[in-house]
């Protein structure tokens, strides 16, 4: 009978399930508290699905980690197909504001570079004082892209994909919930920088409250995670191999 029921559950309509209904669950969450940053979807999903894969693991008496490959990721991988496409459509703000990407253009793409080295600095600064290993460190070094293109950049610099998806799920939700009280405690007036900031370090979710923000925003806040995300992929590998990890 369990063997029936682990077989069953290999099939991808298990891993889409349950991807789907823990989301969905997030945003009833989300919106009975009115919004309550710990109730973000994303971030309930997360949880929430790690929790249940768990508790079903240990209910059939497997492994978690084989639990996890075998019966959610034949679903999960085709959620995850939709990260690439759903990354591609922030073309779509950015492409209603280009009159203002073509008026500052340099200084956008100045300060999304050296922000992104600063960065990678107090990423690798913090993990050696707290004593990470190398695996730790490449595991932290790309969360400045969007998860779709963090994920393989750490399995290629000896990260763990998992945790490099969950730091850039935690950056976006604690972005999502400071983002107003960021703006205001630090007077935060001029639209361009608040999208970069919102974009950069909050990548869909952050961009997401940009676009809440207003238009500039938005579209400041999509050319960040796009830009940023080609930066770290070019830069964060040869940053790896220099620290020697």
């Amino acid at each position: 009978m369990q063997t029936t029921i682990l077989t069953y559950l290999g099939t991808p309509i298990f891993g889409i399930c349950l991807s789907l209904a823990v989301f969905l669950l997030g945003q009833w969450l989300f919106k009975i508290s009115h919004g309550l940053f710990i109730f973000q979807p994303l971030f309930v999903g997360m949880v929430l699905g790690i929790f249940i894969l768990w508790l079903m693991a240990k209910a059939f008496g497997v492994d978690v980690t084989w639990f996890y490959t075998n019966a959610y990721k034949p679903g999960g991988d085709i959620i995850f197909w939709f990260l690439n496409p759903a990354t591609i459509a922030f073309a779509v703000p950015l492409y209603k504001r280009n009159d203002v990407v073509k008026r500052f253009w340099l200084e956008i793409l100045l300060s999304l570079i050296v922000g992104l080295f600063i960065s990678l600095f107090i990423i690798y600064g913090v993990a050696k004082v707290l004593g990470l290993d190398n695996n730790g460190i490449a595991s932290l070094l790309p969360q400045a892209a969007t998860t779709a293109i963090a994920m393989p950049i750490s399995g290629a610099i000896g990260g763990t994909p998992a945790i490099t998806a969950m730091a850039c799920i935690l950056n976006a939700v604690l972005i999502y919930a400071l983002a107003s009280w960021l703006v205001k405690i630090f007077r935060l007036k001029e639209p361009i920088g608040v999208g970069l900031g919102l974009g950069t370090a909050g990548h869909t979710v952050g961009s997401a409250k940009a676009i809440q923000i207003g238009s500039v925003p938005g579209a400041m806040a999509a050319i960040a995670v796009v830009i940023i995300s080609i930066v770290v992929n070019l830069v964060v590998p040869t940053f790896a191999h220099m620290m020697g990890l």
